[in-house]
């Protein structure tokens, strides 16, 4: 079933209806699963889990207290399974999928978005991140909130693809996103309005006579260079140690990570990607490419995912850089779209990247040599749902970065030569 306004029912009797034939065939199909991945008698005879499953989908459409929608409860238990094994991954059918397509040719010219990075775990769909200085960010919205609903569609069986292409748009638009926080635990609905994410500008500061401060925020090949000249200006300014801060830094591709640790490394391995059917690649520091050797701190905290993750790993691993905050988020993967014979496509995980020491980062994170809990922002909301600036938010950078308990931490770890 495409997900559509007109198709999603907001009674709670209609969504208990959903949580048990969808949570009875999400059950049955994780049985498939295990048949193939898992150890036991059954660990080579799929097609009798596959017996099972139809067993239990004869008993639903038969023994069920009122006729079950099929068709929804088979979107439903196809995302219930993608999401267990891999919370990126979706299912896509036919409509969908043709919208789909139509957002990833239209990105260029309709380059909006909120500044929130989602993943999908059974039953919500979770913020990963809020892309600093974004929208989201500004509304408050943190890692570990949950998403009720976008545009008044529930995201219960939403498909993650699908939840990406709901909040984005052209700049200035608006979009309606209830959601539940950790720190609000009652639903709220928020209106954001879009903006150009992508050109969120780069924050340099100097903390003092001798270190200098790099805020990423976002990844891609051009934000890549943009810190290549601000490490380079740092060391004609005379700095003498540098912190790369990657907190809630969630977007931008993996070649962008694997570029931005090679700024800092001269040797190494930086990571490898391997899967099932893709053969084992290494990515290697390029000599060439490194242009400091100046005393590093990177900040991470479960916000950084993605590229920003695969950087943090290599320099830990590889002894370049301490790694100050909190464990990242666990994304790093390449992704690929299947398609299915129905027309619809499955959007899945086929090979992950691995730290230095060999650890999947998308399993594991990255886990600080040197933990801070990070501070919760502040953030009330007035009576129409909008976020009230606060006093905080009106200080200069300079003052909020001297108050950072996490910069702090990594300016003492520098100081005292642990790097």
């Amino acid at each position: 079933m495409a997900v559509g306004p007109q198709e999603i029912s907001y009674h709670m009797s209609s969504r208990f209806k959903y949580s048990v034939v969808s949570a009875s065939t999400c059950l049955s199909l994780m049985l498939l699963i295990g048949s193939v991945v898992g150890k036991g008698a059954d660990q080579n005879d799929p097609l009798k889990q596959i017996g099972v499953f139809s067993d239990v989908v004869g008993y639903i459409k038969s023994q069920y207290v009122e006729e079950p929608d099929m068709k929804s409860v088979t979107l439903g238990a196809l995302n219930g399974m993608l999401e267990a094994i891999d919370p990126f991954a979706s299912y896509l059918n036919a409509d969908q999928y043709k919208e789909y397509k139509v957002y990833l040719d239209t990105r260029q010219t309709k380059p909006g978005d909120v500044g929130l990075v989602l993943s999908k775990k059974p039953g919500y769909m979770e913020v990963v991140a809020a892309v600093p200085d974004s929208p989201a960010a500004k509304a408050g919205f943190g890692t570990r909130d949950m998403i009720e609903s976008i545009k008044g569609i529930s995201t219960r069986d939403m498909p993650l693809a699908y939840a990406n292409m709901l909040l984005a748009g052209n700049p200035g638009t608006t979009v309606e996103v209830s959601v539940v926080q950790v720190r609000h635990p009652e639903p709220q609905t928020i209106t954001l309005t879009r903006s150009n994410v992508a050109t969120l500008p780069l924050v340099i500061r100097p903390l003092d006579n001798q270190t200098g401060y790099i805020g990423v925020g976002t990844l891609s090949p051009e934000r890549v260079k943009e810190v290549a000249a601000a490490i380079q200006k740092m060391q004609k300014d005379g700095e003498q140690r540098l912190i790369l801060d990657l907190r809630n830094c969630a977007t931008g591709s993996p070649d962008s990570g694997i570029a931005m640790a090679n700024l800092f490394l001269g040797k190494g391995r930086i990571t490898y990607l391997k899967g099932q059917r893709v053969a084992q690649q290494n990515f290697d520091a390029d000599p060439s490419k490194a242009i400091t050797t100046l005393p590093l701190a990177v900040l991470t905290n479960h916000g950084t995912a993605d590229g920003a993750e695969i950087a943090a790993a290599a320099l830990l691993g590889n002894q370049r850089a301490q790694v100050v905050g909190e464990r990242t988020y666990g994304d790093a993967a390449q992704r690929k779209a299947l398609d299915m014979d129905d027309g619809g496509a499955i959007l899945l995980s086929v090979a992950k990247y691995y730290s230095p020491d060999g650890k999947a980062i998308q399993d594991t994170g990255v886990t600080p040599s040197t933990t801070v809990a990070e501070p919760e922002p502040q953030i009330e909301f007035d009576e129409n749902g909008e976020p009230i600036p606060t006093a905080q938010e009106q200080q200069p950078q300079q003052k909020k970065l001297e108050d950072d308990p996490v910069v702090k931490k990594a300016v003492e770890v520098l100081v005292s030569n642990k790097v």
